[in-house]
């Protein structure tokens, strides 16, 4: 364990860009922590870890108040990493390896940690535009759109039980990396998509948000098509997660042309 990310990157970062893919939220989080600082997600700052016999096996973090993160990782990997999480509110893992963990708290605190969420990783395979698509046109964000960003991901966060602490700050990064795209119909913002910066040619699209009153008519598939052609265009291998809760967003992906990879579940140790 460390808590110098340099120290985390030089030991870790090798098996964590050997599959950017399923690593993609730890190699994300790595990546703000660096660009805007240890104290990107909390005051607290960041704990880093990872678990090797002759090479690196598994990886973890923990940037309160958020809960950590786990790559794969073997048994052993695991029920270590039971004795280190004391005070963290959960984990996010893989969920064979989040079902090892769960026997393994169980095991060691005597009662079982609750599935707090459950989501699936899809890679987009051929790239399916709605038909018909809806009327507006894309663009991308500037700074004059900052405070409704700021109000729309306040809400994402809301709808998708995972309040953001401070989404201001979370704005002013997308902001300046060029990481958000709106839907307009006659000149007014009518849905958003995003999409990380690329590592290892890998991109990951989030978050997707449509205000309640305008769901229904297509503009979070048409800005999230765009998103994904651009990405494409790049040359970036395009991937995201939904919510296994969410019927309709989970249609809605797979009808553009995402496949899954793999679940992934959070634990609650409340």
């Amino acid at each position: 364990m460390t808590a110098d990310i340099d120290e985390f990157e030089t030991a870790a970062g090798d098996f964590l860009l050997a599959d950017p893919v399923r690593n993609t939220v730890m190699l994300t989080v790595v990546a703000s922590l660096k660009t805007s600082g240890t104290d990107a997600y909390g005051d607290a700052p960041p704990t880093f870890g990872w678990y090797a016999d002759s090479e690196v096996r598994s990886a973890f973090l923990r940037t309160p108040p958020m809960p950590a993160i786990m790559t794969d990782g073997p048994a052993d990997a695991v029920r270590e990493l039971v004795e280190v999480l004391d005070g963290a509110p959960g984990l996010h893992s893989p969920t064979t390896t989040a079902r090892a963990f769960a026997q393994a708290w169980h095991a060691a605190n005597g009662h079982t940690p609750k599935a707090a969420s459950h989501r699936r990783l899809f890679r987009l395979a051929d790239l399916t535009p709605p038909q018909p698509a809806p009327k507006g046109r894309a663009r991308l964000v500037t700074n004059a759109d900052r405070d409704l960003l700021v109000a729309w991901f306040s809400a994402f966060g809301i709808d998708v039980g995972e309040p953001i602490a401070d989404a201001a700050r979370a704005v002013d990064r997308r902001l300046e990396n060029g990481e958000l795209l709106l839907w307009e119909l006659d000149g007014v913002p009518v849905s958003m998509a995003g999409a990380t910066r690329p590592i290892a040619g890998v991109t990951r699209v989030g978050p997707v948000y449509t205000p309640t009153p305008l769901r229904g008519r297509g503009y979070a598939a048409a800005v999230t098509a765009e998103i994904s052609r651009r990405a494409l265009d790049a040359g970036l291998e395009v991937i995201l997660f939904t919510d296994l809760a969410n019927p309709t967003s989970n249609a809605l992906y797979q009808r553009l042309g995402y496949r899954p990879i793999g679940d992934w579940t959070e634990l609650e140790f409340a």
